[in-house]
């Protein structure tokens, strides 16, 4: 390799190449050790493991295994249990085997499935990255047979966790993540026709704070937040996201913050789950409604318009909710837009008590579920609402379960509890940390 490289002209092109050759070669002999490393330690998996009642040792079988530097052959032993039917190889399972992949390229994939925008483009990107060589199928299986139990580890009981923050939020937000006709059957829609072509993916989260900054702003602590999603009905997501908050110290701290917009569904979920948190309603949702009710009462093209608007904030932002609702009905008596003004009041006559802002920016507060609604974009709409995309609800939960640990900082310790649940089934077999 090195008279080749010698005798080439140097030019950027050749530079490329060699870097891929000393790649290649360097990668050779680490795979050799691997293979070796790999056979080694089945072999004593093997020979240590008791068979359970009704197994019996078959016959040792020979398995292509890819790894992060190449392809090796590892020969192991398979057990059968004939009143169950099942087939058993102990060193697949003790090892953390996923199919044919190891453990560490079994992480790369999924970490590339969940994160690319398409499962095409985390084949391209690994085979141009790391000359690893996946399909978009494989990749997509190995994403959804982890992804399940991506959703168990997700969805695990709670053990209460401490925290030591000033303030604990707790955010949720839904979007629509267009499906497979399969999905929709039967589900009513915003379609003309009344039919739908998404179904509502809730993603809530939970983050910390400490202090505020000298202006008396929140702010919220770095890296604290961590995210959960559903396709459940909001009577199912609720739990899931108050386990998380539980997760994170919701018993320990002083003070809990549910942030959320005005909508019915989340609304319940908050007085069902977080009946004792200071519950607010997300500012830049009720300046929508204030839009709303404005556009009701004069028409959006009236001159004083944007300038009653910026009014309606200042004064929201001094707790004059209630003193807005009794102006706007004095003003509409009688008029005949009078019942469509009193339709858009509602949001607001529903939620003054979780719209005293000037309160809550007293006490630093944040007044503002941006968070949430930048996950919603980054952690569901990035990767499942690309163009001509169409999910599965199986496919779309396990690849938003992945997402959201990913995005929690939470890979290593789902990790660890997935390869732990594949050793648990050799008992005999101590397990890792």
């Amino acid at each position: 390799m090195i008279g080749l490289c010698q005798a080439q002209t140097p030019t950027g092109t050749a530079a490329a190449q060699w870097e891929i050759l000393v790649r290649t070669a360097v990668f050779k002999p680490a795979n050799d050790l691997l293979a070796w490393l790999f056979q080694q330690a089945a072999d004593r998996i093997d020979a240590a493991y008791q068979a359970k009642p009704g197994e019996t040792l078959k016959r040792r079988e020979k398995l292509e295994v890819q790894g992060i530097f190449g392809r090796f052959t590892l020969a192991r032993d398979y057990y059968y249990q004939a009143g169950k039917q099942q087939g058993h190889f102990p060193a697949d399972a003790a090892l953390g085997l996923e199919g044919g992949y190891t453990p560490a390229l079994a992480k790369l994939i999924c970490l590339e499935g969940a994160d690319e925008p398409a499962f095409m483009k985390a084949e391209s990107h690994l085979q141009h990255t790391a000359g690893i060589a996946v399909s978009a199928r494989q990749i997509q299986r190995v994403v959804q047979r982890v992804g399940i139990e991506a959703q168990v580890w997700q969805e695990r009981p709670a053990q209460p966790g401490a925290c030591d923050a000033k303030v604990l939020y707790v955010s949720a937000d839904g979007t629509g993540v267009p499906m497979v006709a399969e999905e929709l059957k039967g589900r009513r829609g915003k379609q003309p026709d009344g039919t739908a072509k998404t179904r509502q993916a809730y993603l809530g989260c939970v983050f910390t704070q400490h202090k505020v900054d000298e202006a008396g702003h929140p702010v919220r602590d770095y890296e604290s937040t961590t995210y959960v999603s559903s396709l459940r009905p909001i009577d199912g997501f609720g739990p899931l996201l108050r386990q998380e908050a539980v997760r994170r110290g919701m018993g320990a701290v002083k003070e809990v913050v549910l942030l959320i917009d005005g909508a019915a569904g989340l609304e319940h979920m908050g007085r069902d789950c977080f009946k004792d948190s200071v519950q607010i309603v997300d500012f830049y949702h009720a300046m929508e409604h204030a839009a709303l009710v404005l556009a009701a009462l004069t028409g959006k093209n009236h001159t004083d318009y944007k300038q009653r608007l910026r009014r309606w904030a200042k004064r929201m932002l001094k707790d004059k909710v209630s003193r807005l609702i009794e102006e706007v009905r004095l003003e509409s008596a009688g008029l005949a837009q009078a019942a469509a003004v009193e339709q858009e009041l509602g949001y607001f006559i529903r939620n003054i008590k979780r719209m005293q802002y000037g309160t809550f920016r007293a006490k630093g507060y944040f007044i503002g579920s941006g968070v949430v609604e930048a996950g919603c974009k980054a952690v569901i709409g990035a990767r499942c609402k690309q163009s001509g995309m169409r999910w599965s609800k199986p496919g779309v939960q396990n690849i938003l379960a992945l997402r959201c640990i990913h995005s929690s900082n939470r890979l290593a310790d789902f990790w660890n509890y997935r390869l732990n649940s594949l050793a648990a089934l050799n008992e005999p077999l101590s397990l890792s940390a």
